[in-house]
């Protein structure tokens, strides 16, 4: 699914990555590929083709004693899923790197005609496990992965979404997670092509002059005061203007605020409203965070 064209701009002004991890990642991705090559060397299963992507570790299924199938998201490929041979045993290849939401360089192999990939070896880049992590960070990092395994296809290069994800994850601190939770949650909806015109009613075209908005669980759109369902909830005027700035500033801009877990949480539950209609299905994290308020 492609990001709409009128996002490009703003994405890439938003989610720039640092020119020194440019370089850095270019000479990373030499040493990986030579631990992979060797290890390569050492399977009779024929020659690959070998690739070192930048990717983000999104979930993992235990398969036979050792071996782990592993969901990632690449910022080249797209998401991938992949066999790891001997993940639970081998340190020296993957120790660590496998936990959800961890920023890797992945090592991979694949055959034609193939759905899994093999999975070589991955070099940790960030990892969410080295700073302190409680129930609540926990749940917002666990929130983030399920919506990227979710939302996005397999083999469907996302550049943006991936940029995004790495924003927010810089921000994702213990006591901190209400910030990182709200901006994901809209920029994924934005960037999936399923956020509507929050400036004006969909049913009468009016803007709401100062007023709140109000959405439905079954239904895209905000709508007014006059037009709303007895069921609806409202998005009050002060998280419409936060979700204009969403828009408009990068996450660190906003972060020197304060961000307790009762502001702009009506906005932040249309958000995830938005993703779960779409999907077609509940998010079991998403859960998680609504029994934290």
């Amino acid at each position: 699914m492609p990001v709409h064209l009128e996002n490009q701009e703003i994405v890439w002004r938003q989610f720039q990555i640092n020119p020194v991890w440019e370089a850095t990642l270019a000479l990373l991705k030499k040493v990986i590929a030579g631990i992979a090559v060797a290890y390569g060397r050492q399977l009779s299963a024929g020659l690959y083709p070998k690739g070192v992507v930048e990717a983000l570790i999104l979930r993992t299924w235990p398969v036979h004693e050792a071996d782990q199938i592993v969901s990632f998201f690449t910022r080249d490929l797209g998401k991938l899923k992949g066999i790891a041979k001997s993940a639970a045993k081998s340190r020296r290849r993957f120790g660590g790197a496998l936990e959800p939401m961890t920023y890797v360089l992945a090592s991979y192999a694949e055959k034609p005609k193939q759905e899994l990939v093999r999975l070589d070896a991955c070099e940790i880049l960030a990892s969410p496990l080295l700073d302190p992590v409680d129930y609540a960070r926990a749940a917002a990092l666990a929130f983030m992965a399920e919506v990227l395994e979710e939302t996005l296809q397999d083999r469907d290069p996302q550049d943006s979404v991936f940029r995004l994800a790495l924003a927010v994850l810089e921000q994702t601190r213990m006591g901190r997670i209400w910030l990182p939770v709200t901006y994901f949650s809209l920029w994924m909806v934005r960037l999936m092509g399923w956020m509507p015109e929050l400036g004006r009613c969909t049913d009468c075209g009016r803007g709401f002059a100062g007023g709140p908005a109000y959405f439905e669980s079954q239904r895209d759109g905000l709508v007014c005061a006059e037009h709303r369902h007895p069921a609806a909830r409202a998005v009050s005027p002060e998280s419409l203007m936060l979700a204009a700035r969403i828009f408009r500033e990068p996450i660190a801009a906003l972060a020197a605020e304060d961000w307790p877990r009762n502001r702009a949480a009506d906005l932040r539950r249309f958000a995830v409203q938005g993703l779960e209609r779409h999907l077609e299905k509940r998010l079991r994290s998403a859960q998680a965070l609504r029994g934290m308020g």
